[in-house]
């Protein structure tokens, strides 16, 4: 029997377009004339492959994470940074630019972090490089957190609330495991398991039958029954082999041993950088938490007595809980409350837009390369980050954008054959 190693392994105003006879200037040339702002241009056809923009979860947080963007583009860049500590009332880009990475990774900081950095990107493309995402996107879609910038991208929430929301539910779940710890004991955390595409099913059946209860994707009920150190449950379902327990850590390793002697799998097994078992029924409080907060009105200023949420907005979303597009607003509201103690069927979400909506071209902004890797594995050809009419491309630096932006313009007019 194989061990589980100990350390698993605001708007702002849109720039005057430029003329479209003008030949874009390179990364390098407008870093070297910061004061002579030009803009990109993001042509859009009718005829153009369809393209997702999607955006990543917790972990793929590192210290110094926006210091490119800074350096890069500092009269958009500075300004957004300052309004994020502004909104959220204290320096998250001191946490973000100096760590320790202890502090970082705190999912009251880490979420945040993450959401305000995936925007903070996407606006510099949007202001820098005349990015228009309502015309070159077709479907958002986040990884788990990545649903809030998700949202703010798809124009159904604006960010000051998301990233309120984002804030306070974190700090929710962080004293949901902090509770946890201190009234049952045990440790917390996420486990991700790598098996073989054939091999996924029969394991969820596997851990299915042990935990004794049959929902892919929802928890049930009977779980509060259950204590916190007894809990185990499926948290993502990422990939063709890849899934995620959220939980127990001594539990999941006994769950481990037992589909690895009776079960006939043997799974490896990856400790995820998490202080908290997100997509469990533990997090039933953040769940409550999220309900209030949507009932409420928004915090931006001239929207005070106006819902949270606007529907429908500028392009379709895909929800993790049901992997498919919100469909109302109070399917939306139910389902992102929900989201907190639900499977994420990230899997489920990829095939339904390639297999059934077509999309070919796959953008993936904000930090890291997780996301990236987890679509590419999925919809590109032979494991490669290579679509039939599209691609599948990610920034998380500026030194991506140009190359990227380059190659979403070659492939504008390619168009699978039918």
């Amino acid at each position: 029997m194989k061990r589980i190693p100990s350390g698993f392994s605001k708007p702002y105003c849109r720039p005057a377009v430029l003329e479209d006879s003008l030949q874009p200037p390179s990364f390098r040339s407008r870093i070297r004339c910061p004061s002579k702002l030009q803009i990109r241009h993001a042509s859009s056809s009718a005829s153009r492959p369809r393209t997702a923009l999607f955006f990543p979860g917790q972990g793929v947080q590192r210290v110094g994470m926006l210091t490119p963007w800074l350096e890069a583009f500092p009269t958009t860049a500075k300004p957004l940074v300052e309004e994020i500590d502004h909104l959220l009332g204290y320096k998250l880009s001191k946490v973000i630019e100096e760590g320790p990475h202890s502090l970082l990774t705190a999912t009251e900081n880490a979420q945040p972090a993450i959401m305000a950095s995936s925007i903070l990107i996407l606006r510099v493309l949007e202001k820098e490089f005349g990015f228009k995402t309502n015309k070159r996107i077709d479907v958002v879609l986040g990884h788990s957190l990545g649903e809030f910038a998700a949202l703010v991208a798809g124009g159904y929430v604006h960010f000051e609330d998301s990233l309120y929301l984002v804030r306070k539910r974190a700090e929710v779940m962080a004293d949901c495991t902090r509770r946890a710890c201190a009234e049952h004991g045990g440790e917390y955390g996420m486990v991700a398991l790598v098996t073989e595409p054939n091999h996924l099913l029969p394991l969820i059946e596997a851990i299915h039958e042990f935990l004794g209860h049959d929902s892919a994707g929802s928890k049930s009920e009977s779980s509060e029954d259950v204590p916190p150190i007894q809990q185990v449950q499926i948290a993502n379902i990422n990939s063709k082999n890849q899934i995620v327990l959220s939980g127990n850590i001594e539990r999941i390793k006994t769950l481990l041993t037992h589909v690895r002697q009776f079960g006939g799998h043997d799974p490896r097994a990856v400790r995820l950088s998490s202080d908290s078992p997100f997509h469990s029924s533990l997090m039933k409080p953040a769940s409550k938490a999220m309900r209030r907060m949507l009932e409420g009105k928004s915090r931006v200023k001239g929207r005070e007595n106006e819902d949270l949420i606007t529907f429908p907005g500028i392009m379709p979303c895909i929800s993790n809980v049901s992997a498919r597009s919100f469909q109302s607003k109070e399917e939306l509201k139910d389902l992102w409350v929900r989201s907190c103690v639900e499977t994420v069927r990230w899997w489920d979400s990829l095939k339904y837009l390639d297999q059934d909506q077509k999309v070919r071209r796959w953008l993936g902004i904000g930090p890291g390369k997780v996301g990236r890797n987890l679509v590419g594995k999925e919809v590109g050809m032979r494991g490669r980050d290579v679509v039939k009419g599209g691609g599948v491309w990610a920034i998380s630096n500026p030194q991506e954008v140009e190359d990227v932006l380059k190659a979403l313009d070659e492939t504008e007019n390619s168009r699978e054959e039918e």
